[in-house]
């Protein structure tokens, strides 16, 4: 419910922004062309952001490549302009107060202060986009768990999630996420789904790359909502079984350390409309006495699987 709430906040605040700056544009020129342009500009914006809603890009069967590429650009046009509006009106609002201020001197500062600060989303824009996007890196986290068995105490569990291999993710790319995870010898090995963004994202290029993944107790793996969306499920199970990647799909795989024994359970992606139903049937899956993990994309489901 959160993330569509936040959809929902998201779509008012860029339409806000979108329809301001619009009556800026039309009141700085008088031509005629200007109204219809905006406005088929509006058409395209809204048709081009309903693209980052990923089940909507696989029910039409759009191609993931230009899909994500519309959705992509219009997303960060309008955080870009959501950005710019607001240092623009806090501004305006500055240089109202100062306005009895007729020190030129120190009116060329503030217009140089705004010229920079006007900048600063497309600085963050671009940094986020060209720069971060691909800085990956190992994140080591310590699980304190009470009554952990000493065979389990120091196990360590490499964890791969929302890998995306698509238009904004090369195969190059994610070989160097593999690359840094040979390093690290992990006693087991997960994968928590969306190998992928769309149905025409290159799906077997992604399991390629896992099959790379090595640990001692074997790779396994638990569906995302993208590969519901991509209608992939079965395939993406069939193919990773042939390399290796167990995907448990409502099942548990019960893994010997010494005395102890961890108990691995997943599940398939389950949506907020199911929030009533959440984990049904997964307690069959818990084995008493073994130290139990669920495998689950959505982490809604958390309060749920702790009780």
């Amino acid at each position: 419910m959160a993330n569509y709430q936040l959809d929902i906040v998201l779509i008012v605040v860029f339409t806000l922004a979108q329809w301001r700056v619009s009556r800026l544009l039309l009141a700085a020129s008088s031509r005629r062309w200007v109204r219809p342009a905006l406005v088929l500009f509006a058409v395209f914006l809204t048709i081009s952001y309903s693209f980052t809603f990923s089940s909507l890009l696989s029910w039409l069967r759009i191609p993931t490549r230009l899909g994500s590429v519309l959705g992509a650009g219009s997303l960060t046009y309008l955080m870009t302009l959501t950005g710019v509006l607001v240092i623009y009106q806090v501004l305006a609002g500055v240089g109202k107060l100062v306005h009895a201020d007729v020190n030129p001197d120190r009116r060329r500062v503030l217009t140089a202060a705004g010229g920079a600060l006007m900048t600063a989303p497309f600085a963050a824009v671009g940094y986020g986009s060209l720069v971060q996007r691909t800085n990956f890196h190992v994140r080591e986290v310590d699980i304190p768990l009470g009554g952990l068995p000493p065979d389990l105490d120091g196990l360590t569990i490499l964890q791969l999630s929302d890998i995306h291999l698509s238009a904004f993710l090369s195969e190059a790319e994610f070989a160097r996420v593999i690359d840094a995870a040979l390093g690290l010898h992990p006693h087991l090995a997960v994968v928590t789904g969306d190998l992928i963004s769309g149905h025409s994202d290159p799906l077997d290029a992604c399991i390629r790359q896992l099959a790379r993944v090595k640990a001692d107790a074997g790779v396994f793996a638990c569906m995302g909502n993208h590969e519901r969306y991509a209608r992939a499920e079965d395939y993406t199970a069939a193919q990773s079984a042939r390399v290796g990647i167990r995907f448990l799909r409502g099942q548990s795989q019960a893994l010997r350390f010494g005395q102890a024994t961890l108990n691995l359970a997943g599940q398939d992606f389950q949506p907020q409309r199911m929030r009533a139903q959440y984990l049904h049937g997964a307690e069959r899956l818990m084995v008493p006495g073994a130290t139990n993990i669920l495998l689950q994309h959505n982490p809604d489901v958390f309060p749920t699987a702790a009780r």
